[in-house]
């Protein structure tokens, strides 16, 4: 089974037969032993560190549809190497296009998107109000708040409710969090560790997402919700918004309350905090259990994990733009 590999420190990567050669570095630049990962094992590369690669490397990672993502050292996403799309198809661009095009299929899609994200927020809270944390006041108001979503009549009504539900429902972090405060959402830099954490978290999933859509026939350049830019694959940030909830959220919230993270695995600086690799280790660890899980699919009838349910995701989407099968976003039923 292939699996995601994270590389934490800076170092040289080579192909030997049919293996990748990861040798680290430290700070001093004094190389340590290598490491051998086979390449018939890997799905993608997540890089937090320098990586010093050439071209031989990327066209070996390129022709095993192998993506590299990279991330700065205040733990933003900067890019990634993407395979040469293999499974675009021209009919399903016109169709996402087209559907992009027109404004009321457009906001239809984007309503959904935001649909499913309201109501995994709310499923998080009713979890934890259900467990002693009285965060009635904060569901009724995204309840209202949801209820609006479908008399939204252009993009930019839509993402001001999205955002009005985004920040009430961080002001539920604080509740549900016992050591640790986010007082409201800061990010470039993050002001304290919870946003460093969201900050994250985030680009983790919005990688995970974009990884997925890969191997569909959708173009992850053509989105809903967001608007689409220059280098950027916005359509992974539509998605991204429906698990963030139920992926990112969730593991911030076990981390923290059970002391896997802690105040030291954090650094402070120019006013703005980050996570030492050591937290960054604990974080992805987490975030990757939590992939791995699996749930018994309604539909499928049969177990499926968290990271196959994006992929799922991304399949509902493309039978909507075929007119095969209307969207219906993914809503955590457990």
């Amino acid at each position: 089974m292939k699996k995601s590999y994270y590389l934490f420190n800076p170092g040289r990567m080579s192909r030997k037969d049919n293996t990748l050669k990861f040798t680290p570095t430290n700070e001093d630049g004094h190389e340590g032993p290598p490491k051998y990962i086979p390449i018939e094992g890997v799905s993608d590369l997540y890089c937090f560190g320098a990586l010093d690669a050439n071209s031989a490397l990327y066209n070996f990672l390129g022709k095993e549809q192998i993506a590299v993502h990279f991330f700065d050292y205040h733990e933003h996403y900067t890019g990634s190497f993407m395979p040469k799309e293999y499974l675009l198809a021209g009919k399903m661009q016109i169709e996402q296009t087209k559907h992009y095009g027109t404004k009321s299929k457009r906001l239809s899609i984007a309503q959904k998107f935001i649909e499913g994200a309201a109501f995994n927020i709310l499923k998080n809270l009713r979890y934890y109000h259900s467990r002693g944390k009285d965060l009635s006041a904060i569901i009724s108001t995204i309840e209202e708040y949801s209820g609006n979503i479908s008399d939204t009549t252009d993009i930019d009504a839509l993402m001001g409710l999205e955002g009005n539900i985004r920040q009430v429902y961080y002001e539920g972090f604080d509740i549900i969090l016992n050591d640790f405060a986010m007082n409201g959402r800061s990010k470039r830099p993050p002001k304290n560790e919870v946003n460093a954490l969201v900050s994250f978290g985030n680009m983790m999933c919005y990688a995970l997402c974009l990884g997925q859509i890969y191997h569909t026939q959708l173009n992850p350049t053509i989105s809903f919700l967001h608007e689409p830019g220059y280098r950027r694959y916005s359509l992974a940030l539509d998605i991204a918004e429906i698990f963030k909830p139920i992926l990112v959220d969730r593991t911030i919230f076990k981390v923290l309350n059970k002391k896997e993270i802690q105040p030291s695995d954090f650094d402070s600086h120019l006013n703005g905090v980050v996570l030492k690799d050591a937290g960054k280790k604990t974080f992805v660890r987490a975030f990757e259990d939590r992939l791995n899980e699996t749930i018994k699919h309604r539909s499928l009838n049969r177990n499926v994990s968290y990271k196959h349910l994006v992929k799922l995701e991304c399949y509902k989407l493309t039978k909507h733009l075929l007119s095969m099968e209307e969207y219906k976003p993914f809503k955590a039923w457990w």
